[in-house]
């Protein structure tokens, strides 16, 4: 391992050890050290570079029902066994004042240490290295289109984490992520459109293959430019509608990821980044048709959102959000499956650092695969619109009235795809989106994402997607 990421996890039971000395009835204790690297290319010049190295550590208690919480950056044993003592203070005075007392889900104990592998490692990648493949993809754009301005960003980091509580866990792992996103704003004429692409994986690197990642971006560019110059004005009334694995992605996790965290749920991020329109009750009841299944899935291998344990200790696993149209499982850390009586965490705990706390968080949202190929979901589509991406999108704060702009979009007659089709408008209501799906394709795609939430905001790394689904009965929006 690297020197700059090396842990020296004694501390961390060190720790644990302290604050169960000085009263806490529980105990935990996150480390992380992590290296960050990046560059912004604007118009094709350099602007910012991101370079560095962090560590620091968490501790996290309970005393009768309160809570404490402190963090630092300074690894010393002094300074770790001192902010062991401020969270229990903090938790013994939290005690005295809540009068829903927190309560954490019994869990296993696990020994692990996991890491991803990668064929070169990103703490390896100097500056001419990422200059190098940013300009040969900013080169390409160029080329793609007519493009009024362009800004390129690179983002990876490698992060190691160590994890120990008082249930006798103790959790190691190493993962790199990597993401490029860019935003070209196309030009024809007086004609504007911009998208906005991201792509990333949990991996080294080798995933930053200059070619592979200019095909990606360029085909996107040229799709805008061509839907911009030729596309027609979407039909109106009833038609069916089949949208590609991005538009799917978005909508898994915004009406289906975020409105089943179980802290939104209990009111918990009202003040923050709103409410849910589901409530406990409605668990095992229809929201969808029968064909309609989402799951969230830390444990894909390579997606960005991977994990295998989460910042709370608890071993990950498929979460199944939706199960054939029912509302079957909803998003859960420690605390909230131990108030809605579920027994244990299905691992959804996640914190972007250290100092941050761990709170209910999505990982790879998608929509389950289905049993038809992408042809068969255009056969029998009399009239229809083709919607494979978006340029915008749009969610209450409830997660209920969802909105959706198509970007690259075809219309769709006697089962075959024709010319393109200017902005088509999705607009509809949560449970209107998944009763509308009656078919669902075989294969999936992934996007990735930057996930916000929390006050400190948090933001994380996750997977959107699904296969192509296809939405029977819908009435388009209008659009200027």
């Amino acid at each position: 391992m690297d020197a700059r990421l090396e842990l020296d996890r004694d501390l961390a039971t060190m720790a644990v050890d302290k604050a169960l000395d000085q009263g806490a009835e529980y105990a935990e204790a996150r480390m992380e050290s992590f290296v960050t690297n990046g560059l912004f290319l604007k118009n094709g010049n350099p602007e910012i570079a991101g370079f560095g190295t962090f560590s620091g550590m968490c501790v996290r208690v309970l005393v009768k029902g309160g809570v404490g919480f402190a963090s630092t950056d300074i690894l010393k044993k002094d300074n770790v066994l001192n902010r062991a003592e401020t969270a229990v203070k903090m938790a013994k005075a939290s005690a005295s004042l809540v009068k829903d007392r927190i309560v954490l889900s019994d869990e296993p104990t696990h020994i692990a240490d996991y890491a991803v592998e990668q064929k070169k490692k990103i703490v390896d990648v100097g500056l001419d290295d990422i200059v190098e493949v940013l300009t040969h993809i900013d080169k390409a754009m160029t080329e793609s289109a007519p493009l009024a301005s362009r800004f390129i960003q690179l983002r990876m980091e490698e992060r190691t984490k160590f994890f120990a509580n008082s249930d006798d866990s103790k959790i190691g792992s190493r993962i790199p992520r990597i993401a490029i996103f860019t935003i070209p704003t196309i030009k024809d004429g007086d004609k504007i459109s911009q998208a906005m692409i991201q792509r990333g994986m949990a991996m080294g690197w080798e995933y930053m293959d200059p070619v592979n990642r200019s095909e990606e971006i360029c085909h996107e560019i040229a799709m805008t430019h061509k839907n911009m110059k030729e596309g027609v004005k979407a039909p109106t009334g009833k038609i069916d509608m089949v949208l590609g694995p991005e538009v799917v992605g978005i909508a898994a996790h915004e009406s289906c990821g975020h409105p089943y965290e179980a802290d939104r749920i209990s009111g918990r991020e009202a003040a923050q980044a709103g409410e849910s329109f589901v409530n406990a009750k409605m668990m095992g009841s229809r929201i969808g048709s029968s064909v309609a299944s989402v799951v969230d899935d830390p444990t894909l291998e390579n997606s960005y959102g991977f994990y295998l344990y989460d910042d709370e200790g608890v071993k990950a696993r498929p979460k199944i959000l939706i199960k054939d149209g029912m509302i079957n499982e909803f998003l859960h850390n420690r605390e909230t499956s131990a108030v809605m009586d579920m027994g244990q965490s299905n691992a959804g705990a996640r914190a972007n650092n250290y100092d941050r706390e761990a709170i209910v968080r999505m990982s790879n949202t998608f929509v389950s695969p289905g049993d038809h190929n992408d042809e068969e979901l255009f056969e029998g589509i009399k009239l229809g619109v083709y919607m494979k991406n978006f340029m915008e999108w749009n969610i209450d704060d409830k997660r209920y009235n969802q909105r959706y702009i198509g970007r690259e979009a075809y219309l769709i007659e006697n089962g075959q795809v024709k010319g393109p089709v200017k902005a088509p408008i999705l607009e509809l209501t949560t449970p209107a989106f998944w009763n509308a799906i009656d078919a669902v394709g075989k294969k999936l795609e992934f996007s990735a994402a930057t996930c916000g939430k929390g006050e400190p905001g948090q933001g994380i790394p996750v997977y959107t997607g699904g296969p192509h689904i296809r939405l029977k009965d819908i009435t388009l929006g209008v659009s200027n």
